[in-house]
């Protein structure tokens, strides 16, 4: 019997989906993206190792699972430095991020397929058995995992934000979002914002290197972070944004008294959107431009759209019987960390289905499995789905330090995982 894995958005939670599942010993590993480039978010994105998502990344590396967080490391322009409200981060350069990824899954023999997006699925007696590509193509598997993510199509953006800004998702030019666990008939929820407005908006911001004055870009570049304190005026204006964005372990007084750039390549904005006019009256911003979103001044594109249900297994939960998923599709779980858990563990977890094995859980005693299985009862609850958790701060993290899940000594982390029985469990074969 073939064991073929078909991944279905290659952001980071595709990526080690498609890694975890060629560990595990799939025939073949097939992951399908619909632009042009691997990691999605990750692209703008670049902050690894901050807070509890050092542990996180620790747990993944015991487990077998830490290629990709192996892979960061290398390319990180910065490394174990602070920022408000987070400690020992380290910043990738969005720039290397993606090649090094891609270079990595296709020496394994993953087969990478951009610009493919899918448009509709054939089901046979409970089963997937193809998707098929909006460019006609289709491709057969034996199980499929959904990590399309939350975000698109563009009516959604207008509908619940400031329009299509033509983030790095690019939905004009690649084609909208395509819920594959929808198509299975999975319950897809949406997620909310505070004042019950649905989705939430994406925390990518920044701002090109080259538009700062040479003094702040030096800065910039040696420290990795630069802080300028905002005109009275202004920072007025910016404590009404501070809970706009879906980073709420960003929605801290200093995001709002101050610019804050962090170094990834580019110059990424942590504060919230701040209007262009304002920008530049700041010295050091005169010539200040926005390079991702485009219309950086009013917002970006809005997130947690079509959540699915799922188990802690990952398994979606539908009338289907060969459909994981992973990265926001699976849950309210934000950022590049968190899509790098679901993933693997989606990806591991095909493969034993296919082997004929009973699917694993990552235990509540590592920060990685409660995080899997709290975020998905909590989401259950009224309220839930207004929540927004996170490794590295907001109300997980506040949980990880009360259950005293939170450390950055490795050995114990190491000591953790074995005595859960789950070491290299990632890095095995088991067909």
């Amino acid at each position: 019997m073939s064991k073929r894995v078909v991944v279905i958005g290659g952001g980071w939670s595709g990526a080690a989906a498609a890694h975890a599942a060629y560990m595990a010993g799939a025939d073949s590993v097939v992951l399908v993206e619909r632009t042009d480039y691997l990691l999605g978010t990750g692209l703008v994105g670049g902050i690894m190792r901050n807070n509890g998502r050092f542990t996180a990344a620790e747990e993944m590396i015991a487990m077998g699972g830490g290629l990709m967080f192996e892979i960061c490391d290398e390319v990180s322009i910065h490394k174990n430095f602070d920022f408000p409200g987070h400690k020992h981060a380290s910043l990738y350069d969005v720039t290397a991020i993606e090649p090094a990824v891609n270079k990595a899954l296709v020496e394994e023999g993953i087969e990478v397929k951009l610009i493919h997006r899918v448009t509709k699925i054939n089901i046979s007696d409970g089963s997937i058995n193809s998707i098929h590509m909006e460019n006609g193509t289709v491709i057969e598997g034996d199980v499929f995992i959904d990590t399309t993510g939350t975000v698109g199509p563009q009516k959604n953006c207008t509908r619940y934000g400031s329009g299509c800004v033509m983030c790095i998702v690019r939905c004009p030019t690649f084609g909208p979002r395509t819920s594959i666990s929808g198509l299975a008939g999975a319950v897809d929820r949406n997620g909310f914002r505070k004042d019950g407005e649905i989705g939430v908006m994406s925390g990518s911001c920044k701002l090109s290197k080259d538009s700062l004055s040479p003094e702040l870009s030096r800065k910039l570049s040696e420290t990795g972070i630069v802080m300028v304190p905002f005109p009275e005026k202004t920072a007025e204006k910016m404590y009404s944004k501070l809970g706009a964005k879906a980073c709420q372990q960003y929605a801290l007084p200093e995001y709002a008294d101050n610019i804050i750039l962090l170094d990834t390549g580019q110059a990424k904005m942590m504060t919230s959107y701040v209007d262009l006019d304002d920008l530049r009256t700041i010295p050091g911003f005169e010539q200040a431009r926005y390079e991702d979103p485009y219309s950086g001044s009013l917002g970006n594109s809005i997130r947690y759209l079509d959540v699915t249900t799922r188990d802690n297994t990952m398994k979606v939960e539908c009338d289907v019987d060969n459909l994981y998923c992973g990265g926001e599709k699976a849950g309210l779980l934000v950022g590049h960390t968190e899509a790098i858990v679901t993933g693997t563990l989606a990806g591991h977890n095909a493969v034993r289905q296919l082997a004929g094995r009973a699917p694993i859980e990552i235990p509540h005693d590592l920060a990685t499995g409660d995080a899997i299985s709290h975020v998905r009862s909590e989401m259950d609850k009224p309220g839930g789905m207004s929540q927004k958790y996170t490794f590295s701060g907001s109300v997980f993290f506040e949980r990880m330090k009360e259950r005293n899940r939170y450390t950055t000594d490795i050995d114990l982390i190491q000591k953790r995982v074995e005595s859960t029985g789950l070491n290299d469990v990632f890095s095995r074969s088991v067909v």
